[in-house]
């Protein structure tokens, strides 16, 4: 009883515990992560579930909030609470592999219907860790470059065709370097993806190897002379800003954020999207479940509620913007034509197949980044 006492001082929690009836959902992420679990969710899974009720803790944005949550699990394991104070997590992505390592999760996609509608790599390798089994994303947050319609009837499909254009159309081409937001970083990313002359799969998978990190050179001098002919921007929302006011005429954005500013009248109706070869990196926001949820079975019913077509359809594409976490083509005939052409006119469901990426693992993606302030931002 004391070493119980102790842990839930230790995690901040309340002393009396959860009624048995009760789902504990931990999130990462902004307000809208918890909005959404505690309006739309919530009631869902309550209906379906009769004396059930659902609750949520946002632990707070970035990777701070899944930090959070690794700790609150860490002070469990270590106190040998035999049933944690959570249910399900939503965690970012490079949580989840440590996570799977210290085993703190349950393996539980393949027990779920939801499961075999995943075909994203993202499910089973994250950031270079084997987390196959153990994750259901959420949604697929993902990058691509927006253009004007209107001054560039024919946009680049590929890094070097870009390249040529802007070659072409000085200044036209913006993108926040490294600084700002991760549209800028993605398109990084997916410069040396294209124009490195490593193996752009060892740097998405792993091992590392410091040999790696000396085949960038080439790649980093032509991305300098790019960026020399390039509009740097104060980040996500100042290269949307930017395009909005006829400033640049292409740059890269979040997909959900470009389509959330169209919504609210910030940025032109008629602007598109297009994800350029070989690819750009996204990231997922991943469904797990605690190894020593007190509430196993129905934790597997809450994160097949929300990876479920219908729910998938509903909640992530049409609230967010988001691209959803199962495959796209379980998700199509939930939605009406409007709202499946809006998100998927521009980016095919083939698109994401083939060209979203995941982000290099980390240590390939510091060394990418210490290079780039090396070579291209002095």
């Amino acid at each position: 009883m004391k070493t119980l006492l102790q842990t839930s001082l230790i995690l901040g929690l309340a002393a009396t515990p959860a009624s048995a009836a009760d789902l504990t959902v931990l999130t990462a992420g902004d307000q809208n992560m918890v909005d959404y679990v505690n309006d739309y969710l919530a009631p869902i899974f309550e209906k379906e579930n009769p004396g059930t009720t659902v609750r949520v803790v946002g632990t707070g944005p970035g990777d701070a909030g899944s930090q959070k949550i690794v700790e609150r699990f860490d002070a469990q394991a270590k106190a040998n609470v035999d049933k944690w104070d959570a249910d399900v997590a939503v965690v970012h992505e490079k949580f989840a592999g440590p996570l799977v390592k210290e085993g703190y999760l349950e393996s539980y996609r393949s027990k779920i219907p939801s499961g075999e509608m995943v075909t994203s790599e993202k499910a089973k390798m994250a950031l270079g860790a084997n987390v196959d089994g153990y994750v259901m994303p959420m949604f697929s947050s993902q990058t691509a470059i927006a253009y004007n319609p209107a001054l560039i009837p024919n946009p680049p499909k590929s890094y070097e065709e870009l390249v040529a254009w802007a070659k072409q159309n000085p200044k036209q081409f913006g993108y926040n370097g490294i600084k700002g937001g991760a549209s800028g970083v993605s398109f990084v990313m997916g410069w040396i993806y294209a124009f490195g002359d490593g193996d752009a799969n060892k740097l998405m998978n792993g091992p590392f190897e410091e040999a790696e990190t000396k085949k960038w050179d080439k790649a980093f001098a032509s991305l300098k002379d790019f960026t020399t002919n390039a509009t740097l921007t104060p980040g996500n929302a100042g290269t949307l800003d930017m395009l909005s006011r006829g400033e640049i005429a292409m740059g890269p954005v979040w997909v959900d954020m470009f389509y959330s500013w169209q919504a609210d009248g910030k940025l032109p109706p008629e602007m598109k999207l297009v994800l350029p070869a070989p690819g750009m990196p996204g990231q997922p926001m991943h469904y797990v479940i605690p190894a020593k949820s007190p509430n196993t079975d129905l934790a597997e019913k809450f994160v097949a509620l929300a990876t479920s077509p219908k729910v998938q359809a509903d909640g992530i594409v049409k609230r967010f913007n988001w691209y959803p976490g199962i495959d796209a083509k379980f998700v199509q005939p939930e939605l009406d034509k409007a709202s499946w052409d809006k998100l998927f006119v521009d980016i095919s469901p083939d698109d994401l197949a083939t060209k979203a990426k995941p982000f290099p693992i980390a240590p390939y993606n510091s060394a990418i980044l210490e290079a780039y302030e090396k070579n291209v931002a002095n």
